[in-house]
């Protein structure tokens, strides 16, 4: 069967349970992971298609933006960090956010193999004004819980984010048996 569209929640929900079945599964753990999963990429759609657009802003270029203009100037590879990209991802983001003026990039003075964003005047007034726009669409996606549960929900995602940065490391050795992960793959095979 060819199945196309989009699939709500519930939809989705529902297809798991059936597919899995039989199969032991942590469910209540499954369904926490895939939605923070859907959450992040309705949330992150949303904003690309509103506030960011009229900005001619990524999700991507937006947080690469916020990382440098809260903590100032940093080097590459804490923005990469930052941000949740790869040194990659950042280089091109960080060059098409200088072509367009609102980024600089300089050498390191103490390490020339290190460099060094910070935001131009032109990048500060851009942030100093999507900003507000940003947290306004921030307050309209919560729109549907209370002060409370958004406080709930922050602090049982930050248990999220605590446990993987705290024990993360820890686990993958032990899924790998100490080995070191595979490089990744694009998912492409190499022609031949």
């Amino acid at each position: 069967m060819y199945v196309t569209g989009y699939r709500s929640i519930r939809e989705t929900e529902k297809a798991v349970r059936a597919k899995l079945g039989g199969t032991p599964v942590k469910y209540e753990q499954m369904a926490a992971v895939s939605n923070i999963y859907r959450a992040a990429s309705a949330v992150r759609q949303h904003f690309e298609n509103s506030v960011l657009r009229g900005a001619e802003l990524t999700w991507t270029s937006f947080v690469v933006l916020y990382v440098v203009w809260i903590w100032g100037e940093m080097e590459t590879r804490y923005v990469a960090e930052e941000a949740g990209i790869s040194k990659g991802t950042l280089t091109g983001v960080a060059r098409t956010l200088a072509g367009r003026g609102l980024l600089e990039r300089r050498g390191h003075p103490d390490d020339g193999r290190l460099a060094l964003l910070r935001l131009t005047g032109e990048g500060e007034r851009l942030m100093e004004k999507v900003f507000p726009a940003f947290n306004a669409e921030e307050a309209f996606v919560a729109d549907g819980l209370t002060d409370e549960e958004c406080r709930t929900l922050a602090d049982l995602l930050r248990k999220i984010v605590v446990q993987t940065e705290e024990k993360g490391e820890e686990r993958r050795v032990e899924l790998l048996d100490g080995a070191e992960p595979a490089p990744r793959r694009s998912g492409r095979r190499a022609k031949g």
